[in-house]
């Protein structure tokens, strides 16, 4: 057994959690290959919040069944929120796979691998720092959510908040950096409640500050927000350290108070313009991104039009639309119709994504001409990429090898998604 494929669909938090399982295996000698079937280890990692994710995992798990019929002593484990406290009805359903986790318990497969190489799993692995990172990289902070939002899985699948340790991340950022990263976006289903559950009761800003005087980190992310834990103390921390970027993922869900208050989304239309208001006073080129969802349970057409008139108003820098499908388990499908026809939830979607692109093609158009800051990720069909500290997709051409540095480029074109530019001749921020 030396070989492992981890498949991972979902949210940020997904992705982290494959990146930890991964770094565990690879302490205990597996490595990792591009192909399931030549895999020792195969690991799904699940995504539920919406339908078309879970129609993805099931259609994948469909796949490995040959797969372990074919070599037996194959593991096959299913992890993340499709598992939830009881795996009864998985097993039935899926009866070749071998293991079902819970995100972030890794026990259960490492201590299956353990047993196959006759090791101890515990005394073999160590911190799960992910040990190949990218030029950026995911730290989770705060796991799990207090909050019952009423179309939400999260918290039945993730468990209740539990904030990690100010020192515990510091250390982790650390390690990063030694290993060549230079972002990193700070994890949590509503990270900015960070710290409330811990003894000295540390917030989102007194970690930004500690990690802001790490060397050799350049730029600091964070999210998913909530409004209801965006205090003015995080929001002056973003605006005055110099390596934390002004980007802010805010979810509204809907712009009508009443969809809110049937959402269980704790503020009003009122008090969440109020809250961006703040923020872009205190940072005026600050990039806001945000959450909708159409065709909630009893969603009218007036309702679906005050979140239309919300985008007008607010003017966000992104906007990620999803139309409402029923969760199983949560209040929403206890307790609501889910009425509104499958083609109008098509169809508002598509009102919404097309006034966004709009609006977009607005936004990114007034930076042409001006010059970016830009952390090259990686190459793309000959061209470098990175993103600005708003989070904006930058192409440059340049023979040089960029990788991982910050450079300036000056934005020559804009589309709704994307900018290209130049590299300027002075490798330094001009103006932003």
């Amino acid at each position: 057994m030396n070989s492992y494929y981890l498949w991972t669909i979902g949210c940020q938090m997904n992705t982290a959690d494959s990146e930890r399982l991964a770094a565990a295996l690879e302490q205990m000698g597996i490595e990792p290959v591009e192909k399931a079937a030549d895999a020792d280890v195969i690991v799904l990692n699940s995504c539920v919040v919406r339908q078309g994710a879970e129609d993805k995992v099931v259609s994948n798990l469909a796949w490995m069944a040959p797969l372990k019929k074919s070599q037996p002593e194959r593991i096959v484990a299913l992890m993340g929120c499709m598992v939830g406290p009881k795996s009864d009805e998985l097993a039935r359903r899926f009866p070749f796979v071998d293991v079902f986790m819970r995100p972030q318990q890794f026990g259960p497969l490492l201590e299956m691998v353990g047993d196959r190489l006759g090791v101890d799993w515990e005394g073999c692995v160590g911190p799960l720092t992910p040990s190949r990172p990218d030029v950026t990289c995911h730290v989770p902070i705060i796991h799990g959510c207090d909050l019952m939002c009423t179309f939400c899985i999260i918290p039945y699948r993730r468990g209740r908040q539990v904030s990690r340790p100010v020192a515990e991340v510091a250390l982790e950022v650390e390690t990063l950096v030694s290993r060549g990263v230079k972002e990193v976006t700070l994890l949590g289903q509503t990270v900015d409640a960070y710290g409330y559950d811990l003894p000295d009761q540390p917030n989102l800003a007194d970690l930004f500050t500690r990690l802001n005087d790490i060397d050799g980190i350049e730029r600091i992310r964070f999210l998913t927000s909530h409004p209801k834990f965006m205090t003015q103390e995080i929001i002056q921390a973003v605006a005055d350290l110099p390596k934390v970027c002004e980007h802010i993922n805010l979810p509204v869900q809907a712009g009508d108070d009443g969809i809110l208050d049937e959402m269980r989304r704790q503020y009003s239309r009122a008090e969440y313009v109020d809250l961006v208001g703040r923020i872009r006073e205190a940072m005026p080129e600050v990039a806001l991104n945000t959450d909708i969802i159409v065709g909630f349970p009893g969603e009218t057409e007036t309702q679906f039009q005050q979140t239309l008139d919300l985008l007008s108003e607010l003017r966000f820098d992104k906007v990620h639309c999803a139309a409402y499908s029923t969760r199983p388990g949560t209040i929403a499908s206890r307790t609501m119709e889910d009425a509104v026809p499958e083609d109008e939830k098509t169809s508002r979607r598509r009102r919404v994504d097309s006034l966004q692109e709009e609006i977009q093609t607005e936004i990114n158009a007034r930076l042409v001409g001006r010059y970016e800051e830009v952390l090259v990720e990686g190459r793309r069909k000959g061209k470098w990429q990175g993103r600005t500290r708003s989070h904006k997709l930058v192409f440059f051409e340049d023979e040089a090898y960029h990788q991982g540095e910050l450079v300036t480029v000056k934005i020559e074109r804009s589309s709704p998604w994307s900018l290209q530019g130049t590299l300027a001749v002075e490798a330094k921020f001009l103006t932003r």
